[in-house]
């Protein structure tokens, strides 16, 4: 029941289902303290499909962990996906301290994090004695919003410095107001502040969406919000961009609602989001390809206000 949409229902979306979560799940990490988890599963049925879900690196305090996001955890949960979200070392509530190696971003260590979860999955489900069994460890996709962005593009085989961090356990991934070409692409200072962000999107080979907000105003640089798009364009296996109008980074609330990364509540550009990368993720992780197409043909009915979807063009 959301009494807050309309135009956004054309997009079609299962029922929600009965869901349980398990939080903390702690995962140990050699020379540090313990990975923390949340899972949100079905309550039902089996060979449920895999979401790893990264947060980004936004101002408040407790959203960038494993307790936020749950606007679009809850919805995928709801809807046929076990979403399991790491606090990641960067995180201000339960990360890594200040003064480790890596700090303040750690954007290496949240590659290796997301990596340790797919190591030890058998023990995520001893933890969660009712998802135990139930995990289809074959159908796997990463997720991430802004810097949890660049984790996926890593994980998905993008480049850093000619290094490659990508995991053949992940068969594909959904990178949220990510961001786009580093390097002479950003302002100085922020080039000098993130060279971590100079990936090589052009070895990303693995199938993506990319999902933008078209008022997305990045102030790493001066492209404008077209350059959250860099990933679709350069990587061979992008397989669609999806631009959700009238928002900003925040994708209408995907983080948390009344949230400081939520620049504008916008619930029918939100609930856009979650249906359209919903119907990917089924279509993408064989649980019914039916959707994605249904939802893209949605988009030249009332819900073309809210959303427009460029598909990849085939060589």
């Amino acid at each position: 029941m959301n009494n807050l949409i309309d135009l956004s229902r054309s997009i079609s979306a299962p029922p929600a289902a009965l869901t349980v979560a398990y939080t903390p799940i702690l995962l140990p990490m050699a020379g540090r303290a313990p990975l923390e988890l949340r899972v949100t599963a079905p309550a039902k049925g089996d060979a449920l499909p895999i979401v790893l879900l990264s947060h980004g690196a936004g101002p408040s305090k407790y959203i960038p962990s494993k307790d936020g996001y749950a606007p679009l955890a809850q919805f995928w949960a709801e809807r046929g996906f076990a979403v399991i979200q790491p606090t990641h070392g960067n995180s201000l509530v339960g990360g890594l301290p200040q003064d480790a190696p890596g700090a303040p971003y750690f954007w290496r260590q949240r590659v290796t994090e997301i990596t340790a979860i797919l190591d030890q999955l058998n023990e995520v489900e001893r933890q969660g004695p009712a998802i135990a069994g139930r995990l289809d460890h074959q159908r796997i996709a990463v997720a991430g919003h802004s810097f949890g962005g660049h984790t996926v593009s890593l994980l998905l085989g993008a480049r850093l410095a000619g290094e490659s961090f990508a995991d053949p356990r992940i068969r594909a991934g959904v990178l949220l107001a990510a961001p786009g070409r580093g390097g002479s692409d950003l302002f100085a200072q922020s080039a000098a502040r993130f060279p971590f962000f100079d990936v090589d999107f052009t070895l990303m080979k693995a199938p993506s969406l990319v999902v933008c907000g078209a008022d997305d105003a990045p102030h790493f640089t001066g492209r404008g919000p077209e350059w959250h798009a860099d990933a679709f364009y350069d990587s061979p296996d992008a397989q669609a961009l999806v631009t959700v109008y009238g928002v900003g980074h925040g994708l209408g609330g995907i983080a948390g609602l009344d949230a400081k990364e939520t620049e504008i509540e916008a619930p029918e550009s939100l609930e856009a989001t979650r249906r359209l990368t919903l119907a990917w993720l089924r279509n993408v992780l064989d649980v019914d390809k039916d959707t994605w197409p249904a939802a893209i043909s949605s988009l030249d009915g009332p819900a073309r206000t809210l959303a427009k979807v460029t598909l990849a063009t085939t060589p």
